[in-house]
């Protein structure tokens, strides 16, 4: 039962224990359990009933192509029984074409319900994420392992260090002094959130700003705390996120690719339709027959025969028009595509994918883990120098949590001064972190920040040189032990065995800072702290400067340091203040919990006045850096004409100056109308909202919770747009499912978002999409090539039938021999296309658009007479065979078959009224053949002129695929041997078409004979011209494009 969840962030911890009528140290008794349960149900994601098996077989078959093959099939099965009935046979051969059409659909079928029924994986990632245990109060008493899936909102739970949140819950009690959660998964927010027990005022606040909530999900990764359970099950966040994951799937909508096939499939319907109805219409006298009778037509005369025979050739005409290889070759490609892909290490899930990626318009990109490394690092740090007016600037080099990762520019271990000794005493003391590595992966163990100031002390290195000489041995030794999981830290070692602590003053956010106790190698006392620049710098009294002197701190240098931390900040740097302080009054012999002064150091109120009077050190600045290789990525986005929009959860500020220096965006004057948080953008009018999202150049929301993500995805897709989009936490796999393309990090990301993309980055590198879109292009293009060389021979092959028909001459081409040479004959050379090389300028050119067409005007009036040429090649042949004896000097005649006028050959079917007409048999491959009745010459008798034909149209198509090669270019340009694979597919196909001619039992199946040596010659003769025809064909093309180019230059 869903009801609208209490907003416990606004109201005050007695409120919210009120509202849910509990205790926070008893808890709720098992009656209330039982009674809330009842109302709230249980604490777990529901399960969505998927598409039954039924319904996704059907689904398989809602495609016009599908839909005309299936016509196709039960007709041809229809016709091929009542032949077989009339004839008496029952072989095999006669159902060979339905055969093969329908298990080409059942196979398809196969293949498009596994790739469905393996689609919703992401729900049942989402659930792994979900706690399976709690502690909680009940009845009075704690409850250690209580399943989470019992919760019911009121329960009282407490969470410590590793905890997974199990619910939503209100924080209620703190039992440190401070607690941190990890929830960058959920929020993007890239460093652990300090949560609190104060109420947020406002109902309506973004999910970031609930810092009293913790959310199911996410991990405690410092402090202990006491919380009441607000919200189970679907309430939660993670409940909505699967609700939007779900809604996201049922808005998936077809890919460009399906969509203009789809178009293709319903024109071709209609063509068709229309050729069929004319073949009927011009042969209706031999089946129709009546006389004219006063005006008026009488006696009619049906022949169910004969219009049979013409339905067969209607038939003949929709298998041929029928590409029915095309479904096989593209998967083919597309599959081609993906491996490609996966060897520049974009994984791609779904086969569509691959070309999606090619007509991308807009790339909406998370930032943390994305664009930058998810590894907080320290870039620069500052001290003062000999005075207190001068200050200097150490820049820091490398992105990640390897040591080894880059260095300090400019550094020498002998330039460590006293000043920058103390810097690096508190980054490595004043820590309670660390970094472990997972294969070639460095992680942080604790705090991001702590761990990137541990870095930072291995690069500044010890100013002990027998130390540093041993630690270099060390890490060297370290290289190549077993255990490479914990990172040696050799330096922070040193400092941490030099200065031993002995008393921590725990972070909290009054003072917003750290103070760690230590005794240093002289027997003294010293208070080591990290925190806020400005809280640090307002305790401080003093300054220590490079030369170890300690001097006032005026207001000349605190406006110094200010300045400083102005300009660190602007740069997107999260700055840390350094100080330190050795006058500690009574804590200046404190050694254990032992001694008198411990007692103050229990309470964290005591902890800002320890903490005065301290000697500032200097400051240092990190940041979650950008990726090396986004700054080009994003310039070649630009030159591409894709549009990119980083969507974070991450603030304000930090996106903006993330942004900036991956060159998103020039100058700081730009962000106006192109910087909004995800709540300022949602509460503009929508004629607002398309108006930004329409504007050039780059956009940048930040804080913005899932849905917002979600709306803005759709947005962009209702404007048209084809919309990438990127991310690896749970926040963004609503969007993901929503978007074109879903592309998930593989090493940062979840397996929330993995399973909700299409595709996934092995390497978490924002370039590598911008290479799978350059590959989506190529692909695109090649497709291209293979679909208008098929649809090329297609049109050649109806126009043979349809001349056939016209002319009235025998059928020069079966049904079955159409269908081998549309799936066999054809395929190799049109699947050899899709690895045409990529254009070098393929990443200079805008995106297509999404409707375009598939084949333009001019395209088609190109294949419509290469089409013609190989009709009239195909049906001239045939005829040449029946009347004539040579041609161009290659003799027809040593068969010794009959030969009869062009005249004879339309009037065939009158053959029985014939006087003195005669056939003589006629050798083909080693047999003779002869016939009872004369008139079975232009039946049983035309074998060899129907093997002629189809050798000329496999031969043509042949010839024709190296014409494909290039939409415009020629082949003088474009030499067969730049895609060498064409030319191996050239062979198969050629010897798969000497198979059926040279195997006897393949050649009683498919009607035709071996031909001799004169025969091939004709055949290739006949064949050759199409090069030369698509050769003039390109060139008017070529010229036709420049003057177009001319034109719009001068208009311009």
């Amino acid at each position: 039962m869903e009801e609208k969840p209490f907003p416990a962030w606004s109201w005050p911890v007695d409120q919210c224990l009120k509202e849910y009528n509990v205790r926070l140290d008893k808890g709720l008794n098992s009656y209330e359990v039982e009674e809330r349960r009842e109302r709230y149900g249980w604490n777990e994601l529901e399960k969505e009933s998927g598409k039954p098996l039924w319904r996704l077989v059907l689904e398989q078959f809602d495609d016009m192509l599908v839909k005309i093959l299936l016509v196709a099939a039960l007709v041809s099965f229809v016709l091929a029984y009542f032949h077989a009935e009339e004839s008496g046979e029952s072989g095999f051969t006669a159902y060979v074409e339905p055969l093969v059409i329908l298990l080409i659909l059942i196979l398809n079928a196969i293949v498009g319900v596994w790739q469905e029924s393996n689609a919703e994986k992401a729900l049942e990632a989402l659930k792994n994420m979900q706690s399976e245990q709690a502690k909680v109060f009940r009845d009075g008493y704690l409850v250690p392992d209580l399943p989470a899936r019992e919760l019911v909102p009121g329960d009282i739970v407490e969470l410590r260090v590793g905890d997974k949140a199990p619910a939503d819950m209100r924080v209620a009690e703190l039992k440190t002094s401070t607690l941190r959660v990890e929830e960058s998964s959920l929020t993007g927010e890239c460093m652990p959130v300090l949560k609190s027990t104060a109420p947020l005022f406002g109902d309506d606040c973004e999910l970031q700003a609930k810092e009293c909530m913790i959310f199911s999900g996410t991990t405690v990764v410092n402090g202990r705390c006491i919380c009441i359970v607000v919200s189970t099950g679907m309430q939660t966040e993670i409940g909505k996120i699967q609700t939007q994951i779900h809604e996201a799937s049922l808005e998936e909508t077809d890919t460009p690719l399906k969509r203009k096939l789809d178009e293709f499939g319903e024109k071709l319907t209609v063509a068709i339709g229309f050729i069929c109805l004319l073949v009927w219409v011009i042969n209706y006298k031999y089946f129709l027959s009546y006389e004219i009778v006063n005006g008026w037509p009488t006696n009619f005369q049906f022949s169910f025969e004969k219009c049979t025979y013409y339905f067969k050739i209607a038939v003949a005409l929709a298998v041929a028009a029928i590409p029915e290889g095309l479904p096989a070759v593209i998967t083919t490609c597309l599959a081609l595509g993906t491996r490609k892909m996966a060897q520049k290490n974009a994984i791609v899930r779904k086969l569509p994918s691959v070309e999606t990626l090619g007509c991308t318009t807009v790339i909406c990109s998370d930032k943390t883990g994305t664009l930058t490394t998810n590894q907080m690092s320290v870039s620069e740090f500052f001290s003062l120098g000999g005075k207190t007016t001068t200050s200097r600037t150490f820049k820091v080099e490398g992105s990640t949590y390897n040591p080894k990762d880059g260095g300090i520019v400019d550094w020498s271990y002998y330039n460590m001064d006293s000043n920058l000794q103390a810097l690096a005493e508190i980054c490595a003391v004043c820590n309670d972190s660390g970094v472990s590595c997972n294969g070639y992966i460095f992680r942080a163990t604790g705090m991001p920040t702590e761990a990137a100031l541990k870095v930072l002390v291995e690069k500044m290195g010890v100013p002990d040189m027998k130390a540093k000489n041993r630690i270099r041995n060390a890490q060297l030794a370290a290289d190549y032990s077993i255990d490479r999981t914990t990172v040696k830290l050799g330096c922070c070692e040193w400092w941490n065995k030099r200065s031993k602590r002995i008393a921590s003053l725990e972070f909290d956010r009054v003072r917003r800072s750290m103070g760690v106790l230590v005794r240093e190698p002289t027997g003294r006392n010293r208070l080591l702290v990290k925190g806020a620049v400005e809280n640090v710098l307002e305790r401080s009294s003093h300054v220590q400067l490079a030369d170890q002197s300690i001097v006032p701190l005026d207001e000349t240098c605190r406006q110094l340091i200010l300045l400083k931390l102005l300009e660190m900040s602007s740069k997107g740097l999260r700055c840390l203040g350094m100080a330190f302080k050795d006058d500690l009054g009574e804590f200046a012999e404190y050694h254990a919990e032992s001694h008198p002064s411990h007692k103050k150091l229990l309470d964290p109120a005591n902890y800002s006045a320890i903490e005065s009077n301290l000697v500032f050190v200097g400051v240092v600045g990190l940041r979650d850096p950008p990726r090396d290789e986004v700054h080009k990525a994003i310039e070649d986005c630009r030159k591409a004409g894709i549009k990119v929009v980083v969507i974070t959860g991450d603030n304000k500020s930090t996106a903006e100056a993330i942004c900036q220096e991956i060159s998103l965006f020039s100058g700081r004057e730009e962000f106006r109308g192109k910087s909004f948080t995800g709540k300022e953008f949602m509460s503009l009018p929508t004629r607002q909202q398309r108006d930004i999202l329409s504007r050039p150049g780059g956009l940048v929301f930040s804080r913005a919770e899932p849905k917002h993500k979600q709306d803005i995805v759709r947005m962009l897709k209702d404007a048209g747009e084809i919309v990438a989009m990127t991310g690896d936490g749970v926040n963004d796999a609503p969007a993901l499912k929503l978007a074109d393309i879903g592309i998930a990090m593989g090493i940062t990301g979840t397996e929330v978002a993995k399973e909700a993309s299409d595709m996934v980055l092995a390497d978490d590198n924002f370039s590598t999409i911008v290479s799978a879109v350059a590959e989506g292009r190529a692909i695109y293009n090649n497709m291209k090539a293979f679909i208008r060389y098929m649809i090329s021979s297609n049109v050649g092959e109806v126009i043979s039938i349809f001349l056939t028909a016209a002319l009235g001459i025998p059928e020069c081409l079966i049904p079955v021999q159409l269908l081998w040479v549309n799936l066999v004959t054809d395929g190799p050379p049109a699947t050899a296309l899709g690895f045409n090389p990529q254009d070098v300028d393929i990443m200079q050119k805008p995106p297509r658009k999404h409707d375009d067409p598939l084949i333009n005007a001019w395209v088609l009036f190109r294949y419509m007479v290469i089409g013609l040429y190989v009709g009239i090649a195909t049906v001239g042949v045939f005829i040449l065979w029946y009347t004539h004896g040579s041609f161009m000097g290659i003799d027809l005649s040593q068969d010794g078959h009959t030969l009869v006028t062009l005249s004879q050959l339309h009037s065939w079917g009158d053959c029985h009224s014939w006087t003195n007409f005669t056939a003589t048999p006629f050798s083909a491959g080693g047999k003779m053949v002869s016939f009872s009745d004369p008139c079975d010459y232009f039946t049983t008798g035309k074998v060899k002129a129907m093997t002629l034909s189809l050798s000329v149209l496999v031969a043509i198509e042949m010839f024709n695929s190296l014409n494909a090669l290039s939409e415009e270019n020629s082949l003088f340009t474009m030499p067969p041997w730049i895609n060498p694979w064409l030319l191996v597919a050239m062979t198969v196909s050629f010897g798969l078409h000497f198979l059926i001619l040279y195997v006897p039992f393949l050649t009683d199946v498919f009607g035709i004979v071996p031909l001799s040596f004169n025969e091939w010659k004709l055949v290739l003769l006949v064949s050759a011209p199409v090069l030369a025809i698509d050769e003039v064909l390109k060139f008017i093309g070529r010229r036709r494009r420049r003057r177009l180019i001319k034109r719009k230059q001068k208009s311009v």
